[in-house]
């Protein structure tokens, strides 16, 4: 059996640097709250939460001068003032990435654009970017739905972890239906390079094998437009958790398989199941 890993795989650079930061805080100052996951990962959650990091679904849970941490996904304007208000301790996490993406929709507000943001409505880091817009901003996948012209036109950016291909086609399409119209439509791409890198490394995997395993969580929005990125290749695909949802089958079907992971993905998880399939070869040589 051939087992191959993707160039590009597991933890980004901003997950990578939300758990150090809550990692160092537990170490130096003891627990803490984190408002929501901190990053879509069970696994790291669960890790976390055994070194003393209680997640908090609000902030009434969180006791008075206490330690709230803000996750890699960001959070709205009114968060942080309602955090100084009470005068909690604030870790903030926000992945760089997604800080510029708050800043550049803050600003196209302050400017006169409407701001429509290409991402998935309920996820975290689009509500939290949402929210400085003050009011100005809506988030849709739909080029068809209505979408308000501000003053000065209509501003176009993206979630982070939205594939950059799929947003420029957005884009074009945003562009054609309001030219003519809105005074001016304005791009600005907030993709993370990261991501783009990753379906890259992706798609050069499954040119070299037979089949191909994303290993992230389900909640994961990158982990799961990953493995919809390898399935566009035509190459069959499985998404799973953690080595234990392995099966025989796929090992009885195929001897080529390429291991890649979305960016909340830990890297004992990958090792694991990695060493799920050399076993499996290993395996299968002996009993030849």
């Amino acid at each position: 059996m051939t087992i191959l890993k993707a160039k590009v795989l597991g933890f980004c650079g901003g997950v990578r640097r939300a758990v150090q930061m809550i990692e160092t805080e537990l170490a130096e100052r003891g627990p803490l709250h984190t408002l929501g996951a901190i990053v879509h990962n069970a696994h790291v959650v669960d890790a976390l939460a055994a070194k003393g990091a209680r997640m908090a679904t609000d902030l009434d849970e969180v006791p008075e001068h206490g330690t709230v941490a803000i996750t890699a996904h960001g959070a709205g304007e009114d968060v942080f003032a309602e955090i100084e208000r009470r005068g909690l301790r604030l870790v903030d996490t926000t992945c760089p990435i997604v800080r510029r993406a708050q800043e550049t929709a803050a600003h196209l507000v302050e400017e006169g654009f409407s701001v429509v943001l290409y991402g998935e409505a309920e996820h975290p880091e689009v509500r939290g970017i949402l929210s400085w817009t003050r009011g100005q901003g809506m988030a849709t996948q739909s080029p068809d739905v209505e979408i308000p012209i501000g003053e000065r036109g209509i501003a176009l950016i993206a979630q982070t972890t939205k594939n950059p291909t799929r947003f420029a086609e957005f884009a074009q399409t945003i562009v054609r239906r309001f030219v003519g119209t809105a005074p001016e439509v304005r791009i600005i791409d907030t993709t993370c390079p990261e991501t783009g890198r990753r379906y890259q490394a992706a798609k050069e995997l499954a040119d070299a094998v037979d089949a191909l395993i994303v290993v992230g969580s389900r909640t994961s929005a990158n982990t799961r437009k990953l493995a919809e990125t390898c399935r566009e290749t035509g190459i069959p695909t499985h998404h799973i958790e953690s080595a234990d949802e392995i099966d025989d089958r796929w090992l009885e079907e195929t001897s080529r398989f390429g291991v890649t992971a979305g960016a909340s993905t830990p890297d004992d998880v990958i090792n694991a199941v990695v060493r799920r399939l050399v076993d499996a070869g290993a395996a299968e040589r002996n009993r030849g």
